[in-house]
């Protein structure tokens, strides 16, 4: 498959474009050394990572978001988080050749995630790597986050390009769901936190890459 008439390209941050898990699992260690706990393994906590605080503290202490307990560990972990979050999270392989090709075509890019701007902001930021984003959305820049389209729309808008026109890749059933409503071209990462679950296969995604380096024969006509 090759897209046609791409006007831009939209991306989910965490597990898309970075792997931010050795930052939030240690954060989420530090709450466990805290109570006298033992760490556990960044595998423990990679498959999680993409569902940020909720992830981190059900693998930490075994608590979702309907435990009465939930919320103050949340706030702890996002403390922690926010002392540690540039101090391991890299970019995947691939993705610094990735932006560079597509800045090269002079194709306009950007992310969307729904990371708080809290985080967001600053991370981006400490990044060089994407100092050329003509976009960053964040779960709190509309008042909707994915699987909403609003944050993908208001992307296209920043980027002053058609919805319908956009490539969105992201690495959650959200994502697409998000980019398919917003009319977009979508695009199922597997390279990230999801390894090969087949159920990615029913997201309804228009493609699927195991590199990011993928995505460019995807773009092979824009």
């Amino acid at each position: 498959m090759v897209f046609s008439d791409i006007a831009a390209v939209l991306f989910d941050l965490d597990g898309t474009l970075i792997d931010s898990a050795p930052d939030l699992g240690a954060a989420a260690n530090q709450m466990r050394v805290a109570r006298g706990m033992s760490v556990l393994p960044l595998e423990s906590y990679r498959p999680m990572a993409g569902a940020g605080a909720r992830g981190m503290v059900g693998v930490a202490f075994g608590v979702g978001a309907d435990d009465p307990a939930f919320v103050a560990l949340r706030e702890e972990f996002f403390s922690n988080y926010a002392a540690c979050m540039t101090q391991r999270t890299v970019a995947f392989d691939g993705v610094a050749q990735l932006i560079a090709d597509l800045e090269l075509r002079s194709l306009p890019w950007g992310i969307v995630t729904n990371k708080s701007s809290r985080f967001t902001d600053p991370l981006t930021q400490a990044m060089p790597l994407f100092a050329g984003a003509g976009a960053v959305v964040s779960g709190d820049t509309t008042p909707h986050a994915k699987p909403h389209p609003e944050p993908l729309f208001e992307a296209a808008r920043r980027l002053g390009v058609d919805p319908t026109q956009c490539v969105y890749v992201g690495d959650d059933e959200r994502d697409v769901a998000a980019g398919l409503a917003a009319g977009m071209k979508t695009v199922a990462a597997t390279y990230g936190y999801l390894g090969n679950k087949t159920e990615i296969k029913g997201w309804g995604a228009h493609a699927e890459i195991n590199s990011p380096l993928a995505l460019l024969q995807l773009l092979a006509s824009a």
